[in-house]
């Protein structure tokens, strides 16, 4: 049994079973994974793979209980690594962060500048993708820190401590009707056609159980993945949108009005995950404390999770 078996394992549930994906993956050939696989399973005297003919369709029992095991050695492989260079590279290395689009384009900048300024020998890389992919790609090893409001605080195998709230803003072209509405209601909201996130993305979840729960359906007329796109249908007079308030720039957004509404939709909190187990470097503790000073090395290490910031103050 040696280490390039154990990842053929982990790489073919990766590749959905696709052995030239996995080949590749790895920087060899299909019949290189396919011999490693075989002695693999030679060696061990059990099948590991359910195939039919030559194609491997998923994973036998044996396989499934086995891949847990190749995840935890495999991760402690790179805790070694990363442990040596901890010591040997202190201010060096490579820290990926991984984030929605919202939290890399609003909550981030000030963090990585300072970041950068600190540690100008760490090659910082930020990845933006949606919760889903933040979770996967921290559970794989190939994120050392996620950012998100969804999906991160629900996941058993990763330790989520909360980053800061926020809430939801309504946005409106300058001189719309709603800039005299006081205080705004969601019958209000509901007589425009609203432009907002796309489900599952930046807390859409409570704007659609505020609706639901007062017995309203709005017209959604379009949905995206970020404020940026929705300013500018509303600029555009698409209709009124409900953004996070963060994401309102007034320097910027001269052509609309923020109109908050912190009654109207319940807060969100947006979390910092890790995955548990995974050897952090000295530099990923600190990245964390740049985003709340609460979260000191000690704090994360213990898993505390003090209250998050609030946004709004």
């Amino acid at each position: 049994m040696n280490f390039q078996q154990l990842r053929i394992i982990r790489e073919a549930v990766r590749c959905n079973f696709n052995l030239t994906e996995v080949g590749n993956a790895l920087f060899t050939s299909q019949s290189g994974v396919s011999k490693h696989i075989k002695d693999l399973e030679d060696e061990l005297g059990v099948e590991l793979f359910v195939r039919k003919g030559k194609r491997l369709l998923g994973l036998t029992d044996p396989g499934r209980e086995l891949l847990e095991i190749v995840e935890r050695i495999l991760l402690d492989a790179n805790n070694i690594k990363n442990l040596v260079e901890q010591y040997s590279k202190r201010d060096e290395g490579q820290l990926t962060v991984i984030a929605t689009h919202t939290q890399a384009r609003y909550a981030l900048p000030k963090v990585i500048t300072e970041f950068k300024k600190t540690f100008p020998k760490v090659h910082l890389k930020l990845h933006q993708a949606g919760p889903s992919e933040i979770v996967s790609m921290l559970l794989s090893g190939e994120a050392d820190i996620g950012v998100a409001t969804e999906a991160l605080a629900d996941v058993t195998r990763l330790d989520s401590f909360p980053y800061y709230t926020w809430h939801h803003a309504v946005i409106v072209p300058a001189g719309h009707p709603l800039e005299k509405v006081q205080p705004l209601t969601l019958q209000a909201l509901a007589a425009y056609p609203i432009v907002t996130y796309h489900e599952g993305l930046t807390g859409r979840a409570r704007i659609d159980q505020s609706f639901a729960e007062a017995g309203i359906t709005p017209d959604i007329v379009m949905s995206a993945l970020d404020a940026d796109v929705i300013k500018t249908y509303v600029e555009l007079g698409m209709g009124i949108g409900i953004i996070a308030s963060m994401a309102f720039n007034p320097a910027k957004d001269t052509d609309l009005r923020l109109l908050k509404c912190p009654h109207l939709f319940s807060a969100n909190t947006t979390y910092i995950a890790l995955r548990r187990g995974h050897y952090l470097r000295s530099f990923a503790y600190r990245f964390i404390e740049l985003c709340s000073p609460a979260l000191d090395e000690a704090a994360v290490r213990a898993g505390i999770s003090p209250q998050p910031i609030d946004s709004e103050n």
